[in-house]
């Protein structure tokens, strides 16, 4: 993987917010402008009752931050209350799934590195999807029990 040559400057009117293919969770993609291989940073905008998917990588570790509100997310069998600036870090083998149990949004900076790049747009290589979601990657954590996510279009 090839080292970014000198420095971008990245702003909040640079950030495009999308919603995430499978479980429609507002995110913005620091590094996508960058062609950074080594690295992925994006923030996620947890609605009240939501979750983002159950997945483990590859190679990457991720660094999950709390930047608004109070932080929620299973790791493994292992639940998680993450307070504001609060963080954890997850090897690549371990089961996550952030989620919002809560009537108030929730901002989250994740942070992964290796990026991996059989993900990126454009790749050659594309990866056994198993190997990130060996389970339904759209169920809910218990503490979601009776919600609806991702909403109906």
């Amino acid at each position: 993987m090839n080292p970014v040559q000198g420095f971008h400057l990245i702003t909040p009117d640079d950030l495009t917010w999308r919603l995430s293919n499978l479980m429609r969770i507002p995110n913005a993609d620091f590094l996508e402008r960058t062609g950074s291989e080594n690295m992925g940073a994006r923030l996620w905008r947890m609605p009240p009752m939501s979750a983002n998917t159950l997945h483990k990588h590859i190679r990457a570790e991720e660094f999950y931050f709390v930047l608004e509100g109070t932080g929620r997310m299973r790791v493994g069998d292992e639940t998680l209350t993450v307070p504001k600036h609060g963080g954890v870090h997850v090897g690549p083998d371990q089961l996550r799934q952030v989620f919002n149990d809560t009537a108030e949004e929730v901002l989250w900076l994740i942070i992964g590195a290796p990026e991996e790049t059989e993900l990126l747009p454009g790749a050659t290589n594309k990866p056994d999807m198993k190997l990130i979601y060996p389970t339904d990657p759209t169920q809910l954590p218990k503490e979601l029990a009776g919600a609806v996510w991702p909403p109906k279009e």
